[in-house]
């Protein structure tokens, strides 16, 4: 393609909205456009990213045994309200009415669509295993989109769903897929990590989610360098020594004045001066929740972060909320920041830390009051849980010499045990091979297409721009010509051009009426992983000079001898 005849509008400055670094220079690249809040146009080059990353999952999805379809992006209210996400899935789905009243939505997702397919097209256990794929855009209504392609509501998304027998079948189908996944993305040349995850608002029994590490992620990873556990912030677990061996001596609890001391540091601070010898891991913080209406007592070792996801799920809550300080003043008969467990007449569950403490701090439910010397005999507990977010160093929860290290990620893929949750709210069924009825395990398997563009670039950038991944740049080579008005330097670049096209090469050429200063900075700036310059000086001696994007080392070729030095890069996969 001819840079003269392409539309590639780029940027000097970055638009005020862009916020992340892939949003600032998809937009100065001129790869995309807003239209919208969180809706974009792609641009040539940003469509050929796209479409790069789009072969390489239709490449390996099909090796992996998936069939491609394609479903509808408007789906009926009917299916959802069957399965039970009508109401339950929230204002990020776009409802609205047809000319004859009837509810649709905008698709986010598909695990109803392709199940009523599925039902009505399976019957027999021969007709399984079966795994389906598409690649389509969704629509989720975030309340604020942001970051571009990392939070929009309109994003590209590959999403499969796999129909099996039973969960040693699932099983199965499960590990051809994450192994799919670890082959897509380090073709598409980044670092990432595959991590354990909460199932979120998709439900199932265990999901993995596939995470580009960068600094401007916005998911928190942890993960052993020792033994390769690794798990998303949410889900994580670390390995605790809990005492549960009683003191030797008990002491007794004592109410103690505390005026407007509230935060666990202000009271460590407070007692610590001259009233008692207390540290945080000597408090014990009490968190009133509201979880679906129902209020909890949530019991923390004063140093500890809640983790609530890990508390919605062992409640099975649908939403979960700090109680407001009307609410807890309801609950304990006490002010906000002076809550304790003595006395409440709610259910107690504490994170299992507080199992091994003893004559620890809480709040009295009274202002300005604490207890010292409380003991788990003061009150009743009903479940001791780990509920505690993970931290940087903590002891690996799978072997006994790693440390947990916590890094930023952006999660480009997602996959799922989904078992029969939406089989059996859609009544998809099969009959097996003594013509029982049974219903379908499922699984659904998604990546983010525009996401994982994004998340390249968040990875791969510099001053100067982005640094494609060859695999998924949108041109592999750049012949730059610095002077168009020389006949002899275009004549070698045209050639050189036609060449590599020739060779099967995606290659751009630069043949612009522009200054060479303003050809390096786009060069740079849209990030073409191998760039041929071809100059008058350099080609008087026989040469032109080859450089890559990334270490951006410059190297004279003589010209009989250029295609076949980026031919060799190209095939090094550089």
């Amino acid at each position: 393609m001819r840079y003269s005849n392409s539309l590639i509008p780029t940027l000097k400055e970055s638009p005020a909205e862009a916020e992340v670094i892939s949003h600032k220079l998809m937009l100065r690249a001129g790869m995309i456009r807003k239209l919208s809040a969180g809706i974009y146009s792609f641009l040539p080059l940003g469509l050929k990213v796209i479409r790069k990353i789009e072969r390489i999952v239709r490449e390996e999805m099909d090796r992996a045994g998936a069939e491609e379809v394609l479903m509808p992006a408007v789906q009926p209210a009917e299916l959802w309200i069957e399965s039970g996400r009508w109401d339950f899935y929230g204002k990020e789905l776009l409802r609205f009415k047809d000319r004859h009243g009837r509810d649709f939505c905008l698709g986010p997702t598909h695990e109803e669509v392709i199940t009523d397919l599925v039902r009505r097209e399976v019957r027999s256990y021969r007709d399984m295993p079966l795994n389906l794929y598409q690649i389509q855009a969704k629509f989720r209504d975030e309340i604020r989109p942001r970051f571009g392609l990392m939070r929009g509501r309109e994003f590209s998304m590959k999403d499969a769903y796999s129909f099996d027998i039973d969960d040693a079948a699932l099983g199965e189908t499960y590990g051809k897929m994450y192994e799919a996944y670890m082959r897509i993305f380090k073709r598409c040349g980044l670092k990432f990590c595959a991590v354990e995850a909460d199932t979120g608002t998709i439900g199932g029994s265990s999901s993995h989610e596939f995470m580009v590490l960068a600094d401007s992620g916005e998911d928190l990873v942890a993960s052993c360098g020792g033994c390769g556990y690794g798990a998303n912030i949410e889900k994580a677990k670390s390995r605790r020594e809990v005492d549960e061996a009683q003191p030797a001596q008990k002491l007794e609890r004592k109410e103690v004045s505390t005026p407007d001391v509230t935060s666990v540091e202000d009271v460590v601070g407070f007692l610590g001066n001259g009233i008692a010898d207390i540290t945080a891991k000597r408090l014990v913080k009490t968190l009133i929740i509201k979880a679906d209406s129902v209020f909890y007592a949530i019991l923390m070792q004063g140093d500890d972060e809640l983790n609530e996801v890990k508390l919605t799920n062992f409640l099975g809550a649908n939403e979960l909320e700090m109680a407001n300080s009307e609410e807890i003043e309801k609950v304990t008969g006490g002010a906000q920041g002076f809550s304790g467990p003595v006395g409440l007449n709610i259910d107690i569950i504490a994170d299992v830390a507080v199992k091994g403490m003893s004559n620890f701090v809480t709040g009295a439910n009274k202002k300005d009051t604490h207890f010292l010397n409380v003991n788990l005999g003061d009150f009743s507990v009903r479940d001791f849980v780990d509920l505690r977010k993970v931290r940087d160093g903590d002891v690996c929860p799978k072997c006994e010499s790693g440390v947990l290290k916590i890094t930023r990620g952006i999660e480009v893929g997602h996959i799922f045990k989904l078992g029969r949750k939406y089989s059996e709210a859609l009544k998809a069924t099969y009959l097996d091979n003594s013509g029982r009825e049974q219903v379908i395990t499922m699984g659904c398997y998604g990546i983010g297409i525009g996401r994982t563009a994004a998340a390249a670039i968040e990875q791969n950038h510099d001053d100067g721009g982005i640094i494609f991944p060859l695999p998924i740049a949108p041109y592999e080579v750049l012949v730059l010509a610095l002077n168009t008005k020389d006949d002899a330097v275009m004549q070698r670049a045209y050639a050189i051009y036609e060449e590599l096209k020739a060779k099967g090469c995606d290659v751009l050429i630069d043949d612009r009426k522009e200054r060479a200063g303003i050809k390096f900075k786009d060069a740079d700036l849209i990030g073409i992983p191998i760039r041929v310059v071809v100059g008058a000086k350099k080609l008087a001696e026989g040469s032109v000079e080859v450089s890559l994007r990334r270490d951006r080392e410059k190297t004279d070729v003589a010209v009989e001898d250029v295609i076949a030095k980026v031919m060799s890069y190209i095939d090094t996969r550089v």
